[in-house]
């Protein structure tokens, strides 16, 4: 298989105007007649979204935290499929990633650096022009030579305030042998409207983000050199696609030589009393460390739009909206799951304008394990009949805080089937969606905490480990995850917390109800195909009251 060569779309620092680039070059070459496959760089939902606007195909990510280092090429491989060139946009400065101590190699995990080091794709970086000089030069030398494993093929000069000023620039990166392949000059009507958590997503903005990425595409295609970049692209990669239905059989082959663990002797080791919605700290934490009690019940730290089982094998590019269909397909002696009657159990999951974080290959493994995928928007829709689990992903339920809470019909349907038994997987804004209120309004009342707008952003990798055991991990299950959100919960009950993990102390986090898992915490399903796997098993047994 022929892999699409990629460029990775880089900055000295946040702020550059990475995603106005990046962006509006997968418009440009696309309208250049190029299939483009846009990727974006650790667990960040809402650039993806532009990014998929611009592509016509789903934006995905590549997080060595959250998916482990050896999945990113063969996810690369997966969703480049069919493209003839990949954008990759990075997060943060070229070289900034995990803070971690102890890492010993030279670039942080999860940076755009080692991302592009992966891929052995080029780095082109975007600067900021505004207040640079012949300085420039002295900030390109140092890019350019910090790590021998990164190469940079290329600048773009962005906000560039004259003619003048961009001869001056141009000149500088003469002076070390960076091309430069455009400037781009101030636009402040580019300018998308961003909120709390950052940009405001695209599926919320409506046409207003269709303006601004047909804006960025227009930008781009007159002040790049869009010939040049193309032959810059490149990549090194070697090695089979991600391919959900094999990563589910190797899970399972995974999870039969594993035993479940005590979530009493998980919770004495993390130092939590394991209880509570909300997150706990202790900082007289006593016991062993995660590692150690975490092994007895570890699943393999290893998801997209639906289909059938064989389309999610072969990587086709389907829409959010579109049905699930099941296929026969076994690997491995591993086989979709069917309910006792021969049934497919169908998975309801959240979306619409305050459901809108979500990966592409989280449907793609719920329809390899055997499961039909329905969206619906709990703004305004009823679940959709014959519902056997539940997926409420991340999103700004804060931002639509009323009219969920209008969907009376809804909350009290996911509160009664919730008190049946009803799997439901609940991340951050679903969390908020199953309390008892948000910001004085109403919610489902599952669990058992109120919601609030808080005074700061919680934002960070966590390596957890599940305390109890629940439709997704057994009690001792190691799961890295990333928690971005600015609410919190107040006035929690004592219910099973979901997670623990080291800080400052020890947390408990989330609550597990029943069948229930909600949690703050996002995790990536590429990333735990096993948990998935489990959780449409669990749907597949649920019957209704």
């Amino acid at each position: 298989m022929v892999t699409a060569p990629a460029v990775v779309i880089a900055a000295p620092a946040s702020g550059s105007g990475k995603t106005t680039l990046a962006t509006g070059l997968i418009g440009a070459l696309g309208r250049a007649g190029h299939r483009v496959a846009p990727f974006k760089v650790g667990p960040d939902y809402i650039d993806p979204g532009y990014h998929g606007l611009a592509a016509g195909r789903p934006g995905r990510n590549l997080d060595p935290v959250l998916v482990g280092e050896p999945r990113v090429v063969p996810l690369y491989r997966h969703g480049a499929r069919g493209c003839d060139i990949a954008v990759v946009e990075g997060v943060m400065g070229l070289f900034d990633g995990r803070i971690d101590e102890h890492r010993t190699e030279a670039v942080a995990e999860g940076s755009t650096a080692q991302v592009a080091s992966l891929l052995g794709a080029p780095v082109v970086l975007v600067v900021d022009a505004r207040g640079h000089s012949q300085s420039l030069a002295a900030l390109l030398h140092g890019f350019a030579t910090f790590d021998s494993s990164v190469r940079l093929g290329g600048v773009i000069l962005n906000r560039v305030g004259s003619e003048r000023h961009e001869q001056v620039l141009r000149a500088a990166c003469d002076r070390v042998g960076i091309p430069v392949l455009g400037a781009l000059p101030r636009m402040a009507e580019l300018e998308v409207p961003s909120r709390h958590l950052g940009l405001i997503p695209a599926v919320e903005h409506g046409t207003a983000a269709t303006a601004a990425v047909d804006a960025m595409t227009e930008l781009v295609a007159a002040h790049v050199d869009l010939p040049a970049l193309v032959a810059l692209a490149g990549t090194t990669v070697r090695g089979p696609a991600w391919d959900p239905t094999a990563e589910l059989a190797e899970a399972a082959a995974h999870g039969r030589s594993r035993g479940p663990a005590s979530a009493a002797r998980i919770a004495s080791a993390q130092g939590v009393s394991g209880g509570g919605a909300g997150a706990t700290h202790s900082d007289s934490a006593q016991g062993g460390s995660e590692e150690s009690v975490a092994a007895a019940g570890d699943y393999p730290t290893l998801g997209r739009w639906g289909g059938s089982a064989a389309d999610a094998g072969r990587g086709v590019d389907l829409v959010w909206s579109a049905d699930g269909v099941v296929g026969e397909s076994t690997v491995f002696g591993w086989a979709p799951v069917t309910g006792a009657a021969g049934d497919v159990p169908l998975i309801a999951i959240a979306g619409g304008p305050a459901f809108t974080f979500g990966y592409a290959e989280h449907r793609e493994l719920l329809i390899a394990a055997g499961a039909e995928v329905a969206v619906f928007d709990p703004l305004s829709d009823e679940l959709p009949d014959g519902t056997a689990g539940l997926v409420l992903p991340g999103g700004f339920p804060e931002e639509h805080a009323g009219e969920l809470s209008a969907n009376e019909r809804l909350r009290r349907a996911v509160a009664d089937l919730a008190a049946g038994g009803l799997p439901i997987h609940a991340e951050c804004a679903g969390l908020l969606y199953l309390t008892r209120t948000l910001d004085g309004h109403p919610m489902a009342g599952v669990v058992d905490a109120d919601a609030e707008f808080g005074p700061r952003l919680t934002l960070g990798y966590r390596d957890a480990v599940a305390l109890h055991d629940s439709p997704l991990w057994r009690a001792g299950a190691r799961v890295r995850g990333h928690e971005f959100h600015r609410t919190r919960l107040v006035r929690t009950g004592q219910e099973n917390a979901a997670w623990g993990w080291r800080a400052t102390g020890s947390v408990a986090e989330g609550a597990v109800v029943r069948q229930v898992h909600a949690s703050y915490l996002h995790t990536h399903p590429a990333g735990n195909p096993g948990a998935i796997a489990r959780f449409v098993t669990a749907a597949a047994r649920f019957t209704p009251r």
